[in-house]
């Protein structure tokens, strides 16, 4: 085999945010997922005989409520056949290190452990504890649980699945040490409606292309209607609880590392405003979405001006608010019919929800989604550019293209951006600059109050498809109205000039702007992305 013209991008070991296994260890992975290790490990621990006493459920960061998890009322079912021999408890393992490893951002941390406090005083209120537990390095997760369980002599333990490699690994080993034990130890699908990896092609395979997911997902849900359905909050423990657990209740939440502190005590206040936290937040918003916005959501759902989104994406991937009560309320909000009948806007809403499933279903499929590799593993061979200059004015967004600025000075300041500009901005930083997508997305990483590795991977994967960034912002944004709003230099311009005011100004009115000129031509580069990755990919042997 002649070898490869040109060698991986120095960068990818240089910089932790561009780390990757190589291709041979990804599929070595896919060939072996840690998801049919962990399945097949707690057939075992699941079934567990011996007599329930203290039943633990682990709260993980993306099942931050009380209402709603499955894996807290299981735990709580189970608590009730112990018959008073013992109590119900929580736990939630905080890990500063794994927040590091993640990339998260201080919006996203300060929003979960808001949410902690609030669901801590909600199980409180029923005798319940919530220990907030520190493990400082990432190792010391595993024995962190596995000695809470030994010292509150903890018959079964219960949790949420989290589908990413690491934590898969992580359940593995606990898995183990309860097989090893005797306690229990039971998984349960919690972040989706239908179970990732049930829906299955004609030919038995995994489905790879959304359409024909969702129609399936469709028929699933209107066929197993309890599929939707929503479990109670748990039973609450007897006031002897309050006793024998006394140092579990009360505490103080922890505060923000270091690394993850805000810019200013203004920004943290306005962020908290605009992101109030907990479950009874998230469902207050889903009620507002649907009553005040579902009804043109089809129709305006792609133009950022509008605002038309439902903003509830931090709830989902905290956990604060399941999928399943979204989808409650929606059905509901339908007039009890399924989500594609009745109503355009709650059908395109769904749709845009069962995304994250199938995005999930992928993740189960091919666990190297979780590795910072690219789904389609030849993309790991392109030659990327190391232009600092260009990726300085990406983040500040001065790129010199308002439709891309405009999404990544929303993003800088209210720590969300909306789908359409997430689009963009992706598309052109890889695109057009043609600068390694892994940047990009862990840049979303360590600022979005919403990142959730499934969407965002399957959201940054580099592709042929290039957006034109002018295009868009005329078909999404035909007034300028979001350009004008978030780049105030050019709210003085009239008509189109706004969309591309470099080619259509004059020159000396361009400069009186004190907007940048286009950091790359658009044709121009994007031609030289298409090249490089029809030359590499040729070359790619993964």
């Amino acid at each position: 085999m002649p070898p490869k013209k040109h060698a991986r991008t120095a960068s990818h070991d240089a910089d932790p945010a561009l780390s990757h296994p190589s291709t041979k260890r990804a599929k070595e992975i896919d060939a072996d997922p840690p998801y049919h290790r962990l399945t097949s490990l707690l057939e075992s621990t699941a079934s567990s005989s011996k007599e329930p006493k203290n039943v633990l459920h682990w709260f993980r960061s993306k099942d931050i409520r009380m209402q709603d998890n499955r894996g807290l009322y299981a735990a709580s079912r189970k608590a009730l056949e112990g018959k008073g021999k013992g109590s119900l408890l929580g736990l939630y393992v905080h890990s500063p290190k794994d927040l590091e490893w993640h990339g998260a951002s201080p919006a996203r941390v300060d929003f979960m452990l808001e949410s902690l406090r609030l669901l801590k005083e909600e199980l409180e209120s029923k005798n319940i504890p919530l220990a907030i537990v520190t493990a400082e390095e990432r190792k010391d997760v595993v024995p962190t649980v596995l000695e809470f369980v030994r010292k509150w002599d903890v018959s079964h333990v219960f949790a949420d699945m989290e589908y990413e490699v690491d934590e898969l690994r992580r359940d593995i080993s606990v898995a183990e040490k309860a097989k090893e034990a005797g306690w229990g130890f039971e998984v349960l699908h919690d972040q989706t409606v239908v179970q990732p990896g049930t829906l299955r092609t004609g030919n038995g395979g995994p489905h790879k292309v959304f359409t024909p997911y969702h129609k399936d997902w469709l028929g699933e849900t209107r066929e197993k209607s309890e599929l939707l359905e929503l479990v109670p909050e748990p039973e609450g423990n007897g006031e002897e609880a309050r006793g024998e657990f006394k140092e579990l209740f009360g505490g103080e939440i922890p505060s923000l590392p270091s690394s993850k502190t805000f810019a200013s005590d203004e920004e943290r206040s306005r962020l908290r405003k605009l992101w109030p936290a907990g479950h009874a937040a998230g469902l207050q918003r889903c009620e507002d979405f649907l009553q005040n916005k579902v009804s043109s959501y089809a129709t305006h759902r792609s133009e950022p001006a509008k605002d038309n989104s439902s903003r509830l994406s931090p709830y989902f991937a905290t956990g604060t608010l399941s999928v399943r009560e979204a989808l409650h309320a929606a059905r509901k909000h339908n007039a009890g019919k399924h989500f594609h009948e009745g109503d355009k806007g709650i059908d395109s809403w769904v749709r845009e929800i069962v995304f994250r499933e199938f995005y999930r279903h992928t993740l189960v499929s091919l666990p190297h989604d979780s590795m910072n590799l690219p789904h389609n593993l030849k993309f790991d061979f392109v030659e990327w550019e190391e232009d600092e200059e260009g990726w300085r004015k990406w983040c500040e967004g001065r790129t010199g293209v308002p439709f891309v600025d405009a999404g990544m000075r929303q993003l800088n300041c209210e720590k969300w951006m909306h789908n359409r500009c997430r689009m963009n901005v992706s598309s052109y930083l890889s695109g057009n600059l043609l600068i390694d997508y892994r940047k990009g997305e862990r840049y979303f990483a360590e600022n979005l109050i919403d990142f959730d590795l499934s969407n965002n991977t399957q959201g940054w994967e580099p592709s042929y498809t290039i957006f034109n960034p002018v295009v868009q912002a005329e078909k999404c944004d035909k007034e300028g109205e979001f350009i004008r709003k978030w780049v105030p230099e050019l709210a003085g311009l009239k008509g189109k000039e706004v969309f591309d005011p470099f080619h259509r100004l004059g020159r000396e009115e361009f400069e009186e702007l004190g907007y940048p000129e286009p950091h790359v031509d658009f044709r121009e580069s994007s031609l030289r992305a298409k090249e490089r990755y029809k030359r590499d990919l040729a070359e790619a042997d993964p």
